[in-house]
């Protein structure tokens, strides 16, 4: 019999070793560097190298670093929340695992399908960035792919087929062995990091003051076009860019001493990106008028500018880098957030199994691959960048509501690290995400609703009925009164 919409998933349930589960389990083998790495190299990457230019040229103008600025403070709100999370419940999962504790199956169904909605759009929208630099590369050696090949329906081509390519490559890189991935994740994150600065560098030697001027443009007479509704726009828009540092908690199951590793990770990681995205984004529009950004490698325009053309190759490579690393971190969350709902046999028990030697969910990285390199290569990207957006949004909600709830529901257990400011901060945090949800284009809300839709038809005739079969879970309502999880 289907359980209640109400059940939840006991924090003893949620937090049993998974050597318990007598098969291969993950590998602990992550640490406070490698979580810090894995969140710069999964923020620093679309955001900066190909979103930049489009909400500049389309939103906010120069004011694009306010924009990253309202960003960061709500992101920052949503990653105190995690710490806590994350220190508590070091399961792989994120914010699925935390919602199937707090507020039950259904809502953590949701989140769950939000999800897949969150990392694998993010690591196709990074893929198709990552399009647009590697052919801008070839082009300078005078190579061209086919226009067919070169872009997806819409933007002139059938097919974007370096999306699609470099997104099965990380895949298989994925499949082989999580340590493997986290050490070249860490190379790349390092070279990402110097070519960034050095752009930084000798950009703000050629910067142009007047193009600032007037930092926030005058408003179009529509809403988001421009103004101080375009800095909000653009905010909700380049939201996407801080999704990266979610990625550490996905991680939380594979790290040596998450209670401590997993609060550094995540704050670490968000004052790292987000004050190179404000630099980036005041040197991007000090370069170049805003009104010309809007094109798929803004990073290398802006270096153009410059005069220094011996320098753009390393830009460009350094862009490619930068989206490698992000393409390469979204793609390792979402197998995880796969792997925990199907170990809770809400997807089918094969997206769980464990490869003996990799010990990597090698079904559901295979999957999650495979699904993400089509939709790279045919969906372009203004689209793909603000559902990310809306779904992220949308998950970082539910964290800080699931922190408030579990304040109530479980308020002696061990808090490794604690929210600062009781009940303000998470608060602060729904309400900051809700403001740049209501900023986004009505357009970008349909698909969410029709996404999220889809996703209640395939729990109602699927989800629901195997999770009947998960025995001991709790039958209560969280919000009934401080229910106790069984021991």
């Amino acid at each position: 019999m289907p359980p209640p919409l109400g059940t939840r998933k006991p924090l003893a349930a949620l937090l049993v070793s998974e050597s318990d589960s007598g098969g291969p389990t993950l590998a602990k083998n992550l640490s406070a560097f490698s979580l810090v790495c894995i969140g710069v190299g999964a923020t620093v990457g679309a955001g900066i190298f190909v979103l930049t230019g489009t909400a500049a040229a389309n939103f906010a103008g120069p004011g694009l670093m306010l924009s990253f600025v309202l960003g960061a403070v709500a992101s920052g709100l949503v990653a105190l929340c995690y710490a806590e999370l994350a220190a508590m419940m070091p399961v792989a999962g994120s914010t699925y695992s935390y919602t199937y504790a707090t507020l039950g199956a259904l809502p953590a169904w949701i989140i769950g399908w939000d999800l897949v909605l969150e990392f694998a759009m993010a690591a196709a929208t990074i893929a198709v960035g990552w399009s647009g630099y590697a052919q801008s590369l070839l082009a300078d050696a005078g190579l061209r792919l086919p226009a067919w090949l070169a872009a997806a329906p819409g933007e002139g081509g059938l097919v974007n087929g370096p999306a699609a390519l470099v997104v099965l490559a990380l895949t298989a890189l994925l499949m082989r062995d999580t340590r493997g991935a986290a050490r070249t994740n860490a190379v790349l994150v390092a070279l990402k990091a110097v070519i960034i600065l050095a752009f930084l560098g000798i950009g703000a030697l050629h910067v142009r003051s007047e193009l600032w001027q007037p930092l926030v443009p005058a408003n179009e007479g529509t809403f988001g076009a421009f103004g101080w509704s375009g800095v909000f726009r653009g905010a909700g828009v380049v939201f996407f860019a801080y999704v990266g540092f979610e990625t550490i908690s996905t991680a939380a199951g594979e790290t040596r001493n998450p209670q401590r590793d997993a609060p550094v990770g995540l704050l670490g990681s968000l004052v790292v990106t987000a004050a190179l995205y404000v630099a980036v984004a005041a040197v991007l529009t000090g370069l170049v008028p805003y009104r010309e950004l809007d094109v798929a490698d803004p990073i290398a325009k802006a270096m153009a500018v410059t005069g220094l053309t011996g320098f753009l190759a390393a830009i460009k490579l350094g862009a490619l880098i930068g989206l490698t690393t992000a393409a390469l971190t979204a793609l390792y969350g979402q197998a995880r957030i796969c792997y925990a709902m199907a170990r809770d046999r809400m997807l089918p028990d094969a997206f769980s199994r464990i490869g003996p030697r990799s010990r990597t969910p090698f079904v559901a990285q295979a999957v999650i691959g495979l699904a993400t390199a089509l939709v790279a290569a045919l969906v372009p990207i203004g689209i793909l960048g603000e559902l990310v957006s809306i779904g992220t949004l949308f998950a970082f909600i539910l964290v800080c509501a699931s922190v408030l709830i579990l304040r109530r529901t479980e308020p002696d257990l061990a808090r490794p690290f604690r929210v600062p400011g009781g009940a303000i901060v998470p608060v602060a945090g729904i309400l900051a995400c809700l403001a740049l949800m209501a900023s986004l284009p009505g357009d970008t809300w349909l698909r969410l609703l029709a996404w999220l839709g889809l996703g209640l038809a395939i729990w109602f005739g699927y989800g629901r009925r195997r999770v009947g079969q998960n025995p001991g879970f709790e039958r209560t309502c969280p919000f009934a009164g401080r229910g106790r999880s069984p021991g």
